[in-house]
């Protein structure tokens, strides 16, 4: 029997935990023997080897229970509980990233490439999301930076857009989701550069589940959870500020820039603290959430309460 290690396994081979489940449920139906075989290869499929990465929190991941079943991805539901019983009909392989605009080398990656680029990094990241719950995550990835340089942005570059994917065939439409699709999101160049910024494959120890971004997000710790785009099509470099789905629906809720601040309120609600899912007692919410000493300097001037 062939084995092959992990580096060897292309994303088009990897199974995702939810499809693996389903398969376990059906698999109990066959001979003990012939079950216990097809099993154990579907739960090696789902596995994502991963280095430990740098700026790592010390704090306790949040239950991957919590994270996979509350969740902000309204192309599958507006509830948080819904995009976790929808978004099993999002096809996750083959999958392309179109990476195009001022680069010296636009090209229309497969998913394997893109994850042949770099060493896959565990990052245990503290994620704030702008209705005022957080979470602790180990994202598993290796920094946009790394997909940047490969292309070479050209000096027009000074923002970096993204695009997720959306299929009306089995996506809510503008109407039912209240956003303008697909949704769109942006960093400003020097953003995009900067090492936090990670481009995801897949969360505690395992692939992607689908309501969680499936098979490629963005996560960008500093940032309300909103900017971290799920299941990316598209990179474009552009020279003017991109549009942002959010932005677009709610300029005076929502900004470009989106920094976890709490001294900046949501017109709504007060950003100076938060609930941490499956705990009830509420924290401080922390200036870039926690990430000040890596990134302030990135707003050297800036009025962080205009330029929200």
């Amino acid at each position: 029997m062939l084995v092959k290690k992990s580096a060897e396994i292309r994303y088009s081979q990897v199974t995702p935990k939810d499809a693996y489940l389903n398969r376990r449920r059906f698999l109990a139906t066959l001979p003990l023997a012939g079950a216990a075989f097809f099993i154990a290869r579907a739960q090696g499929a789902a596995k994502l080897a991963a280095v430990k990465g740098p700026f790592n929190t010390d704090e306790k991941p949040t239950p991957f229970v919590d994270v996979a079943s509350y969740n902000n991805y309204y192309e599958f539901g507006t509830g948080k509980d819904e995009p976790s019983k929808n978004a099993g009909k999002l096809k996750t392989s083959p999958w392309a990233i179109h990476v195009e605009g001022a680069v010296a080398k636009p090209k229309v990656f497969d998913l394997d490439e893109v994850m042949k680029m770099a060493p896959l990094e565990e990052r245990i990241y503290r994620h704030r999301c702008v209705e005022a719950w957080s979470i602790v995550v180990p994202w598993i990835g290796f920094p946009l930076n790394v997909l940047i340089k490969a292309v070479e942005p050209t000096a027009k570059a000074k923002f970096v857009a993204f695009q997720s994917l959306y299929d009306p065939k089995y996506m809510l439409s503008e109407r039912q989701a209240g956003i303008g699709l697909p949704y769109v999101e942006g960093l400003r160049m020097d953003e995009a550069m900067h090492p936090l910024a990670l481009l995801c494959f897949g969360m505690y120890g395992q692939v992607l589940p689908n309501q969680d971004g499936a098979p490629v997000r963005l996560v960008v710790p500093w940032k309300y959870g909103f900017k971290s785009i799920k299941s990316i099509v598209k990179i474009k470099f552009v020279e003017k500020e991109p549009p942002t789905t959010w932005n677009l629906t709610n300029a005076r809720e929502y900004g470009f820039y989106s920094n976890v601040n709490p001294t900046v309120d949501h017109p709504r609600w007060s950003q100076s603290s938060e609930r941490r899912l499956g705990e009830f007692v509420k924290r401080k919410t922390l200036m870039f959430n926690g990430y000040g000493d890596q990134v302030a300097s990135l707003y050297t001037g800036m009025d962080l309460r205009k330029n929200y």
